[in-house]
Protein backbone atom coordinates (compact mmCIF):
# COMPACT_ATOMS: atom_id res chain seq x y z
CA UNK A 1 0.00 0.00 0.00
CA UNK A 2 1.36 3.57 -0.91
CA UNK A 3 2.44 6.25 1.56
CA UNK A 4 -0.81 8.30 2.86
CA UNK A 5 0.59 11.07 0.79
CA UNK A 6 -0.13 9.37 -2.20
CA UNK A 7 -3.07 6.67 -1.05
CA UNK A 8 -6.00 9.11 -2.45
CA UNK A 9 -4.55 9.57 -5.83
CA UNK A 10 -4.09 5.93 -6.23
CA UNK A 11 -7.53 5.02 -4.85
CA UNK A 12 -9.39 7.70 -7.54
CA UNK A 13 -7.22 6.15 -10.49
CA UNK A 14 -8.71 2.77 -9.58
CA UNK A 15 -12.11 3.70 -8.76
CA UNK A 16 -11.75 5.85 -12.25
CA UNK A 17 -10.45 2.49 -13.68
CA UNK A 18 -6.98 2.99 -14.37
CA UNK A 19 -5.17 -0.43 -15.36
CA UNK A 20 -2.30 -0.66 -12.84
CA UNK A 21 0.76 -1.83 -14.80
CA UNK A 22 3.52 -2.37 -12.33
CA UNK A 23 3.92 -1.86 -8.68
CA UNK A 24 7.21 -2.80 -6.95
CA UNK A 25 10.41 -1.78 -6.16
CA UNK A 26 10.81 -0.10 -9.66
CA UNK A 27 14.21 1.13 -10.39
CA UNK A 28 16.53 1.02 -7.11
CA UNK A 29 16.78 0.92 -3.55
CA UNK A 30 15.47 4.20 -2.84
CA UNK A 31 12.31 3.23 -4.44
CA UNK A 32 10.27 1.84 -1.64
CA UNK A 33 6.79 1.23 -3.70
CA UNK A 34 6.14 2.46 -7.35
CA UNK A 35 2.53 1.84 -8.82
CA UNK A 36 2.45 2.49 -12.72
CA UNK A 37 -0.57 3.28 -14.58
CA UNK A 38 -1.99 2.85 -18.29
CA UNK A 39 -2.37 6.14 -17.86
CA UNK A 40 -1.13 9.79 -18.50
CA UNK A 41 -1.25 12.00 -15.66
CA UNK A 42 -1.79 15.70 -15.58
CA UNK A 43 0.71 16.69 -12.29
CA UNK A 44 -0.41 20.24 -12.16
CA UNK A 45 -4.07 19.50 -11.71
CA UNK A 46 -3.79 16.17 -9.59
CA UNK A 47 -1.41 18.08 -7.24
CA UNK A 48 -4.37 20.98 -6.81
CA UNK A 49 -6.95 18.31 -7.07
CA UNK A 50 -5.68 16.15 -4.17
CA UNK A 51 -3.66 19.07 -1.91
CA UNK A 52 -0.82 17.11 -2.18
CA UNK A 53 1.79 18.34 0.22
CA UNK A 54 5.45 19.71 -0.55
CA UNK A 55 6.82 16.24 -0.04
CA UNK A 56 5.31 15.01 -3.19
CA UNK A 57 7.09 16.46 -6.57
CA UNK A 58 6.64 15.97 -10.23
CA UNK A 59 9.36 13.20 -11.58
CA UNK A 60 9.82 12.59 -15.21
CA UNK A 61 11.88 10.47 -16.99
CA UNK A 62 11.99 11.29 -20.39
CA UNK A 63 15.07 8.55 -21.78
CA UNK A 64 13.86 6.65 -24.25
CA UNK A 65 16.20 3.62 -23.60
CA UNK A 66 15.59 3.49 -19.72
CA UNK A 67 11.44 4.06 -20.07
CA UNK A 68 9.84 7.11 -20.17
CA UNK A 69 7.62 7.90 -17.06
CA UNK A 70 5.37 11.30 -15.47
CA UNK A 71 4.51 10.59 -12.42
CA UNK A 72 4.43 12.06 -8.48
CA UNK A 73 6.79 10.99 -5.86
CA UNK A 74 6.50 11.44 -2.39
CA UNK A 75 10.37 12.45 -1.41
CA UNK A 76 9.47 11.44 2.21
CA UNK A 77 8.35 8.00 2.02
CA UNK A 78 9.89 6.84 -1.62
CA UNK A 79 6.73 6.08 -3.02
CA UNK A 80 5.58 7.00 -6.26
CA UNK A 81 1.97 7.12 -9.03
CA UNK A 82 3.49 7.18 -12.34
CA UNK A 83 1.88 7.13 -15.24
CA UNK A 84 2.65 7.23 -19.22
CA UNK A 85 5.04 9.33 -20.66
CA UNK A 86 3.01 10.43 -23.93
CA UNK A 87 -0.11 8.70 -25.10
CA UNK A 88 -3.34 7.29 -23.03
CA UNK A 89 -6.40 8.40 -21.53
CA UNK A 90 -5.18 11.99 -19.28
CA UNK A 91 -6.41 11.67 -16.01
CA UNK A 92 -6.83 14.77 -13.97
Amino acid sequence: MLCEHLRALEQALLHNGAEETFRGQAWSENCREWVYFDVRLDLSALQRRFALPACVQPHENADPHSGQERGLVCTQCHDAVMGLFTGGKLFR
